[in-house]
């Protein structure tokens, strides 16, 4: 059970972080072909928890040549309570990037490949993000399991029927 190294949709390809990436990232250093404003705290804080060589681990948002963001999961798939294996994706676009679906994009991308191996998908979201909110539930995160103790909502994405 895995995943390509490079996932792609319409507008966007989502690579894999490749050790060097990862390490520039960490130390918020800049790259060539990425976005002025990315790497973002937040990914900064992802790049430390980076495992080379996880298609499950952290990928750019990449939009033509540039790198707008990250998407990934926490680790890979786990059995959840109920039996099913289960994974928590996190995202984030630099906020000029905001407002044009590539997070919907790009999260719609990544659950093609969950579903096919068969993996549920959940997330955290902070309750005042009404726009992550809003792409979690444009890609199917129909099921509120409540907050985590964070204070984040835990919202779950059922598998599809088969």
């Amino acid at each position: 059970m895995t995943l390509p190294q490079v996932v792609t949709s319409e507008r966007l390809r989502l690579p894999v972080w490749t050790p060097d990436e990862a390490a520039d990232i960490r130390t918020g250093a800049h790259r060539e072909g990425w976005h002025r404003d990315y790497p973002r705290q937040d990914d900064r804080d992802v790049a430390t928890m980076y495992r080379p060589d996880d298609a499950w681990g952290p990928r750019h948002v990449v939009r033509g040549a540039t790198a707008l963001g990250s998407i990934g999961f926490f680790g890979p798939p786990e059995p959840a309570p109920d039996g099913v294996l289960e994974a928590e994706v996190g995202y984030g676009l630099v906020e000029e990037a905001r407002g044009w679906g590539f997070a919907t994009e790009a999260l719609t991308a990544l659950l093609v490949e969950t579903d096919r191996a068969g993996v549920r998908v959940r997330a955290s979201v902070e309750p005042e993000n009404k726009a992550s909110i809003r792409v979690l539930a444009k890609c199917g995160f129909t099921e509120l399991r409540g907050s985590n103790e964070d204070g984040h909502l835990v919202m779950a994405r059922p598998l599809p029927s088969a």
